[in-house]
């Protein structure tokens, strides 16, 4: 019981609980290491340091080293990449393409078809491809002339910026710090300040051999209101692990209606790592907010809310002991040395067979041979369905996030000539998360359609939109399958930070900003779901304040609710 105590008064005690907590399942024995890399050095550091530490000096082969432990950015700065990293992405660069009309986004989609180019980003305005420098001239070549000086590069050493984007092996101080000394302990459930600094687990990205045993104490710890299942089995066999987050009031006399859920998924393409640490930093958020805060509590109540981390278990496993940059699963193609589905084109609704890329497994976007032949999208879906037929649960948003390029996405992504039902509520509600978002950090998302996140359009005379190529297919997307098939009606794609500086590798400092929009975002659609339109302020006590604030906030709550309600009233 104390060591929960500590925890509820520290959160920075919770990484280091994890590895006490779980099994020798869970984390894998790195019987590489020699004794030297286990010996405690001469500040002491934590069994979960020296575990992270052994597993990425395994991986690329590093050397163990000892010494003062410093800061991660010192550290990382003076280190260069190791050989296997050099060997595997030292000739690689990233260009930003910028795309002026039809015929040039043609041309790079054929080229990119051709020269079989690892897509990294693109939306109406530009287009981030990763390729090897002497691939360069073979892709200018293809390009008419107003690309071939077209182009910028992103990353000039994609080696150590890779190399960047792992855990530091050295990490700061684990001793209290000065501002915590002289707080005096109690038992008392309370939010400990600056709690988003002094939680370990996201000061780095985590392999799955952490969170799995984190998600588990997290169901322990808070067994009223968190319960952990699987939403699926990977290709691979290993389970596709969820928080199950919320309260059920029981009342005998009335029969329950369905409940409510709310999906948040991450982790469906291997890579984009930010993606699952955010699922994560909600589901934490959410979790220990439940009692301490009446909003959230409410939330809590009235939803259900199904946290995923990664969609995708084997490829994020893959990511971190092979290739930092593996997009797909990792299930067998009919080409043997080409493997993997990309699980956001694998489900069946508008599944493209005629795409080029359908028919070439070294593709990033293979989107396999039929409609979800991706084995986890295709047990994903099955659960999904499973839900609302045989266990009472009607599902009512569904949010899948993404990296990169701060786009909130809504249905429809296999094609723009179809206009969704609900179009001004998913607009609405769009255009509240992408505010929530920018009244936390400043940054600015963009809501459009799926399909126009990535084509450009231009309108002509007679005003109807002429929609440029495509650099990919948009069919097959878990957006549309949720929101047509499943009739889940608040669907969306949220592609996280950043434009493009570091794309998929976005530093780990950038973990809890992302996390904090992430969670006001999804607090605010909890909101707007109960009908408040995400203007209804926490009906806490607050003792104190002056009846002329109290007036002037009801004012600012009527003129939000005026203009929602003008907007609505302008569309029809």
């Amino acid at each position: 019981m104390s060591g929960v105590l500590l925890w509820l008064e520290v959160d920075g005690a919770l990484a280091a609980a994890i590895v006490g907590w779980s099994s020798t399942k869970a984390i894998p024995r790195h019987d590489a290491m020699s004794t030297s890399e286990l010996q405690t050095p001469s500040r002491t550091r934590s069994v979960f340091s020296r575990l992270r530490d052994g597993l990425i000096r395994r991986v690329w082969s590093i050397s163990s080293c000892t010494g003062e432990v410093g800061t991660s950015n010192d550290v990382k700065s003076a280190s260069p990449p190791p050989s296997t990293l050099l060997a595997r992405y030292g000739g690689d660069v990233v260009l930003r393409f910028s795309i002026n009309s039809p015929e040039e986004a043609a041309a790079l989609t054929e080229a990119v078809h051709v020269l079989f180019l690892d897509v990294w980003e693109f939306n109406a305005d530009w287009v981030d491809i990763r390729l090897a420098k002497e691939v360069v001239p073979s892709l200018l070549g293809l390009l008419p002339p107003s690309l071939q000086h077209a182009h910028t590069p992103l990353m000039h050493d994609l080696a150590q910026a890779i190399f960047e984007s792992y855990p530091s092996l050295t990490f700061e101080d684990p001793s209290p710090r000065p501002q915590d000394e002289h707080r005096p302990f109690s038992p008392v459930l309370q939010a400990s300040p600056n709690t988003d600094q002094t939680n370990l687990f996201f000061r780095n990205y985590q392999p799955l051999s952490v969170i799995i045993p984190w998600m588990r104490l997290l169901r322990s710890l808070f067994p009223t209101h968190v319960r952990m299942i699987n939403v699926g089995v990977s290709y691979e066999g290993r389970d596709i692990p969820a928080l199950r987050v919320g309260v059920h009031p029981t009342n005998a006399d009335k029969p329950s209606s369905p409940r409510k859920t709310i999906i948040i998924a991450g982790g469906s393409h291997a890579r984009e790592w930010i993606s699952t640490s955010t699922v994560n930093y909600v589901a934490y958020s959410f979790i220990t907010a439940y009692g301490k805060s009446q909003e959230m509590t409410r939330l809590l109540e009235e939803f259900d809310w199904v946290f995923v981390p990664t969609m995708n278990p084997d490829g994020y496993i893959y990511t971190w002991e092979n290739d930092r940059l593996w997009r797909k699963n990792r299930q067998q193609t009919f080409l043997r040395f080409c493997r993997g589905v990309d699980l956001d084109h694998a489900y069946s609704f508008q599944w493209d067979h005629d795409s080029t890329v359908a028919n070439n497994p070294c593709s990033e976007s293979f989107a396999g041979e039929g409609p979800f032949q991706g084995v986890e999208a295709r047990r994903f879906a099955n659960w999904a369905r499973n839900e609302t037929a045989e266990n009472n649960v009607s599902i009512v948003a569904f949010v899948d996030l993404h990296s990169y390029s701060q786009q909130i996405l809504y249905p429809y992504s296999y094609s723009c000539a179809s206009t969704p039902p609900a179009l001004e509520n998913l607009e609405e509600l769009g255009l509240g998360l992408a505010k929530a978002i920018r009244m936390t950090n400043g940054e600015e998302y963009s809501v459009t359609a799926a399909c126009e996140g990535s084509v450009d359009s231009e309108e002509n005379r007679e005003k109807k939109k002429k929609f440029w190529p495509r650099i990919e297919s948009g069919g097959g997307s878990a957006l549309d399958w949720f929101y047509h098939e499943l009739k889940v009606k608040y669907s969306y794609q949220i592609k996280l930070r950043d434009t493009g500086s570091y794309g998929f590798l976005l530093p780990s400092k950038n973990i809890v900003p992302t996390g904090l929009e992430a969670f006001n975002a999804i607090k605010y659609m909890g909101h707007f779901l109960l009908g408040n339109k995400g203007i209804e302020v926490e009906e806490e006590s607050r003792e104190g304040s002056t009846a002329v604030a109290a007036g002037k906030h009801e004012g600012e709550l009527e003129d939000d609710a005026a203009d929602v309600e003008l907007r609505r009233r302008r569309r029809r």
